[in-house]
């Protein structure tokens, strides 16, 4: 009864371990990089905090979301009149709505990134010209902690930023082809309750994001 807990302990310690060096190598870094590293750090955790409820959305709930949708539009008799291709142009604005949520604020955090590094790049520079100022360039060890400063945060903005792009830009190119399918799915033709998609599938179609059904 006895070694399941021990296993747990020897679990937690193993672990704990490594986050404790991670930690300590993080507080390293940022003590180096000085405060805008704790902002940098802070705007890339709720960047991907986006990043990922957009994948779990895209992936997961925009299944029962387009299939309701796409059910009320399949259940009209009527899909030919003008009203009815304004009824399905709304759907589509609606779908396209949920689909394209959080992107905007995505965005400006990932242009926000590269600024934040240059902002540190200032607060470095003004450190070493108050140390030249102070101490002449005899004070080698605060110019180097002032050269940290000013080169830390605009590494660590680029590295944020461009991760943060490359997820955003294959966002949009889901999103796209998820609406292209759900637009495709509401089809002018037929009677009520027919239609060539299947309700459970999700924005993607079978495939999921390109990679195999979610």
């Amino acid at each position: 009864m006895s070694s399941r807990p021990d296993c747990w302990r020897r679990a937690w310690s193993a672990l704990r371990l490594p986050m404790s060096e991670l930690w300590r190598a993080l507080t390293d870094f940022a003590h180096q990089g000085g405060p805008v590293i704790w902002l940098l750090l802070l705007v890339s955790v709720l960047m991907w905090t986006l990043i990922g409820e957009r994948l779990l959305y895209l992936l997961w709930v925009s299944r029962r979301q387009s299939a309701m949708l796409r059910q009320q539009w399949l259940q009209r008799v009527d899909r030919q009149s003008w009203f009815a291709h304004r009824v399905r142009e709304g759907l589509i604005v609606e779908m396209a709505i949920r689909l394209n949520q959080c992107l905007g604020l995505l965005r400006t955090l990932v242009l926000l990134c590269p600024l934040l590094g240059l902002l540190g790049t200032v607060t470095g520079m003004v450190a070493v010209f108050d140390v030249i100022a102070w101490e002449g360039t005899s004070d080698a060890q605060g110019m180097a902690r002032g050269v940290y400063r000013a080169t830390l945060p605009t590494m660590a903005g680029l590295v944020i930023s461009i991760s943060g792009l490359y997820m955003l830009a294959q966002l949009q190119r889901w999103t796209r082809q998820g609406l292209q399918r759900f637009a495709d799915s509401l089809t002018l033709s037929g009677s009520a309750g027919s239609g060539n998609a299947v309700p459970g599938n999700s924005v993607f179609g079978h495939g999921g994001a390109g990679h195999g059904n979610p």
